[in-house]
C-alpha cells in the first residue's frame, strides 16, 4: 500500500479522520498476513515508511505507524504518506546459552 492521506475533509472531522485511516492500516496488514505464504517462509514482515510526503518519507516499524499518525494529528498537518509492503519473514533461532 502506498497511499497519501488527507486530514482535511469540509463535513469529517480530523479524529475521524485519523481513525479511519488507522483503520485502513489494520485491514490491509490483516488481508495481507491472510495470504498463503510460500515455502520456507515462516511469517509475513512488513517495510513501511511514513513522512509528510513520499520523497521525505523514512523508514519506520509497523508498530511505530499509529504514534506518527497521532504525531500527524498534533503537528495539524493537512497530508502524510505511508508506504506499507509485505515481504517475506523467516525467524531467527536463538541461540543456545
Amino acid at each position: 500500500m502506498r497511499k497519501t492521506f488527507t486530514l482535511t475533509h469540509p463535513k469529517i472531522k480530523v479524529p475521524r479522520l485519523v481513525d479511519a485511516v488507522k483503520s485502513d492500516i489494520r485491514k490491509y496488514v490483516k488481508r495481507e498476513r491472510r495470504k498463503d505464504l510460500p515455502d520456507g517462509v515462516d511469517f509475513w514482515d512488513f517495510d513501511c515508511k511514513f513522512g509528510s510526503t513520499a520523497d521525505v518519507a523514512q523508514t519506520v516499524h509497523l508498530t511505530a505507524l499509529n504514534k506518527c499518525v497521532d504525531e500527524a494529528e498534533k503537528q495539524e498537518l493537512s497530508s502524510f504518506y505511508i508506504e506499507i509492503l509485505a515481504k517475506p519473514g523467516v525467524r531467527q533461532k536463538k541461540p543456545d546459552r
